[in-house]
This record gives C-alpha cells, structure tokens and sequence, in this order.
C-alpha cells in the first residue's frame, strides 16, 4: 500500500472525547473508513455524564455494554427542589421513568470511565484508525481537507468532524461563525459517598447561583455539580475534603445523610456556545464545537450523541460523504434541535440567576404546574428524552 493510500480516509474525526469517540466507533459500524485523531483522555475530576436512554441505546448497539454495566447507575427518579428562597418557591418536582413506560431516564457514569472504554472498544474494534496526535492545520481543497501537526503526517480526508471542542480548530477552518458567552458562574465537581441509599433518584436544588445536582452513581456514591458565584466558589474550592463535603452536606439538606469525598475534585466556569451552522465546506461540528450550556437537565452529550445520530443519517447512501447534499442535510436535522435545547437551557439558568418577582412567579407556577398536571409532567419528560439516537 503507497504512504498516500495509508495517509487517505473517508472521513477524520477531530477530538478523541466522547462524542468523536463515539462518532468514530458508529461510522465505522456504518462501514466507513474512519480515522480518529487525538489522545483519548479524559481526566478524573468528578465529572459524570448522564447518558439518557436512547443514548444508552446506542452504546449498547455499540458493544459498550459488557464495560460500563458495573460503572453506571440508573437515573429511574429526576427531583426538582427548589431552594432560591422565593416568595413562590414551590413543594420539590419528581419526574419518574416509570411514567413514560421506562426503567430509567438513563445512566450515570464516570466521564473518565466512558472515554476509557470507548477508546477501549475503538482500540480493540481494528475498524478505527487511531492518531494520538495534535491537529495544528487544516487544509481545505478541492475534494477533500488536510489535516496535519506534530507528530501526525498529512492525513486526507473526503469529510472532517470537529469534535475538538468549543474552540474548535475544525469550526475555525470551515468558516462557520460562532457566537459564545458566559455565566457569572463556576461549577464545582466532585464524586461523594454517603450513609443514605440514593434509591436511583437524582436531586436537582435550584439556588439563586444555580442548580446544585447530586446524580446516583453505583453503590452509595452520587456525583456533585455545584454551581456557584465566582467568588464563593473560589472559597469553597478551597476547602479540605473533610469541609468541602460538610458544606455540600448542608447545602442538600443532608438528603443522603453524612458525605465523604470519593476522589478528585474539578471546577470550570459556566459559558454558553451557539453557530450559526453545523457544516461547511466538507466539515460537520458535533458536541461542543457545536454547542455548549450549563450542565441543567442531562442534555450536553446527549445532544452530541445526537449529532452523532444525525450525521450517520446524513451519510446514509452518501457515496462521498462530504458532499454538499450531505453537509445541507445534517445542517438541517440539527438546526431546531439544537437551538431549542440551547434556549430552553439558557432560559432556565438565567431565570435562577435572578431576583425580579415576575421570574420567580413564572417558574414557581411552571413547577406547581409539572407537579400537579400528570400529562404535562410526561409531556415535559417525554420533550427531555426526545431526538433519539436512531
């Protein structure tokens, strides 16, 4: 085989996350030829991702099964506390998978673990090419994009995918505009065991800095996204573990009972990403060179997952699949999801940064509302699962 036959494929994914790790693994099912580039990493600071059921699907389908059966526990029960202090403050919100005919929303596990056995899987698979090297330039020409950097030779392909994040160096080189913000806020992140059995059951507390989420892992352990103003959250980063969990014990009322940390801890500050398109010039973005919010509802993968989806049902058929019909398509599937989600996100996140009473009464009666509106509540947890992955 000639070094340009070696140095060819269909399509190169860029960024070995999640996301691309799980877009190479379905490509390639699909039976393109597929080369991922990055080092497939991921590091230990208590952050988890909730894999909803379509998107636990799709892992299945993807032979992940057998790995992560034992890291990840399911999310049958999703509570909604409302902990600003308003006026309107409203009795705590239950959202069961039962009532949509489900075992669970989904499952939670490590990011750590889940990029671990993924790049396991892609490793084992032999139908990905894998490249731990680092992209610094992108060539776009006629028929194809170049893809070349330290340690990695000129790599061709027919379709690039930037999942290298928000600022992705893909969405860069392909033109497409990007519109990106911040939070006064940094979320906190930690894996925390506890006395009390988290019964599979996941609690969101709504504060007036922002949602304070405690998300069952396997046994009595459940991971922490604690989201808080910039200051008060530089204070709290700053406490020893043994006081660092006494103040989360406080913070959730002690609903599991006494805390212990259970590993390292993470922070990073919250920002917000939109683009104006998500394919250009034979490059498609998906995850969060696509998209980013805060961490409110189980919807950041998902979503990329759902990318993910979409792009296969864009290249289905496709003899090249960076063409301009395929591009035009997988634009077009993503458009509503996308920004529906975003908003919907955004929207909530800033009502709960906020004091004004008309704010506070609109979510007040939107959680009475999913309370004691049966049809409404499945409808609200249908819309959260909604966009599967096939």
């Amino acid at each position: 085989m000639s070094a340009r036959q070696q140095d060819e494929v269909e399509i190169a994914i860029v960024g070995a996350g999640a996301a691309g790790l799980v877009a190479a693994l379905a490509l390639a099912q699909d039976g393109r030829k597929v080369a991922l580039v990055g080092p497939a990493s991921a590091p230990r600071d208590g952050r988890t991702v909730a894999l909803l059921d379509a998107s636990w699907r799709l892992l299945d389908e993807l032979g992940l099964m057998a790995a992560l059966a034992d890291k990840a526990a399911p999310l049958s029960t999703m509570r909604i506390v409302d902990d600003t202090g308003s006026l309107f403050r409203q009795p705590p919100v239950e959202f069961r998978a039962s009532e949509v005919g489900l075992e669970a929303f989904g499952w939670n596990v490590e990011n750590a673990e889940l990029v671990a056995a993924l790049a396991a899987r892609a490793q084992d698979s032999g139908a990905v090419r894998m490249v731990p090297a680092l992209v610094s330039s992108i060539a776009a020409e006629d028929g194809g994009v170049t893809l070349s950097g330290e340690g990695l030779a000129p790599l061709r392909a027919r379709l690039v995918v930037g999942a290298d994040g928000r600022r992705s160096q893909v969405r860069a080189a392909a033109g497409i505009a990007a519109r990106d913000w911040s939070y006064p806020q940094v979320a906190l992140t930690a894996i925390c065991s506890h006395r009390r059995d988290h019964r599979d059951a996941s609690t969101e507390f709504h504060t007036r800095a922002g949602p304070c989420t405690l998300v069952p892992l396997p046994g009595r352990r459940s991971s922490l996204v604690w989201m808080l103003a910039p200051a008060e959250a530089d204070a709290v980063a700053a406490l020893d573990d043994a006081a660092f969990a006494r103040r989360v014990e406080t913070q959730t009322h002690s609903t599991l009972g006494a805390l212990t940390l259970d590993g390292p801890r993470g922070r990073a500050p919250m920002a917000g990403l939109s683009v104006e398109r998500f394919a250009a010039g034979r490059m498609a973005l998906i995850g969060e060179a696509a998209h980013v919010f805060p961490p409110i509802g189980a919807q950041g993968l998902n979503l990329g997952l759902r990318d993910v989806a979409a792009l296969r049902e864009a290249l289905r058929g496709q003899d090249d699949p960076g063409s301009d019909d395929a591009m035009t398509v997988y634009d077009a599937a993503r458009q509503s999801d996308v920004r529906l989600r975003t908003g919907a996100v955004d929207a909530l996140n800033r009502t709960l940064l906020t004091d004004l009473m008309p704010a506070d009464l609109l979510r007040g009666a939107g959680l009475l509302a999913l309370s004691r509106i049966g049809p409404l509540r499945r409808f609200v947890m249908r819309q959260g699962l909604a966009g599967g992955t096939r």
